[in-house]
């Protein structure tokens, strides 16, 4: 298994699917729009510039624990910021480092400052069981004599 392959093919097998929100929405449409697109954390923008990102972590931490209202409350109030991003050209295991060392679930990638997806935590744990388990058939195949 390689942790050095770039991410760039992680990027194009998700789409080019990237959901985000202001800075000036309410918290319960951003925790609304992440139901609904069933996703951990949205991006958020303000002037097609990356100023933040809101999860479920933030609204567990900056909202629900600290009795505030949801529709009373702005994502720039609790978002985090500034953004951890990465580039395409990131390998898996350099994202792997970042999002452990910084204890994050998401990572914006960014092409020349033009933002073009975004990695979670689960992306590069799917990638890495999918490479280990085309590696064991290979194996298989090599030790059993049939061709792959």
């Amino acid at each position: 298994m390689q942790l050095s392959e770039s991410i760039g093919p992680i990027l194009k097998q998700k789409g080019g699917l990237i959901y985000s929100v202001s800075p000036s929405d309410m918290v319960y449409a951003a925790i609304a729009m992440m139901a609904e697109r069933q996703v951990g954390a949205l991006l958020v923008t303000f002037d097609d510039r990356i100023v933040g990102i809101v999860s479920e972590r933030d609204y567990a931490r900056k909202v629900v624990l600290q009795g505030r209202s949801s529709k009373e409350t702005t994502v720039a109030e609790i978002m985090s910021s500034p953004v951890i991003a990465v580039s395409p050209k990131h390998t898996v295991g350099e994202c792997m480092k970042i999002i452990t060392d910084n204890r994050i679930r998401h990572l914006p990638v960014l092409d020349q400052d033009r933002l073009v997806g975004v990695i979670s935590i689960g992306d590069l744990v799917n990638w890495i069981l999918s490479e280990q388990r085309e590696t064991i058939r290979h194996l298989q195949a090599y030790i059993t004599g049939t061709p792959t």
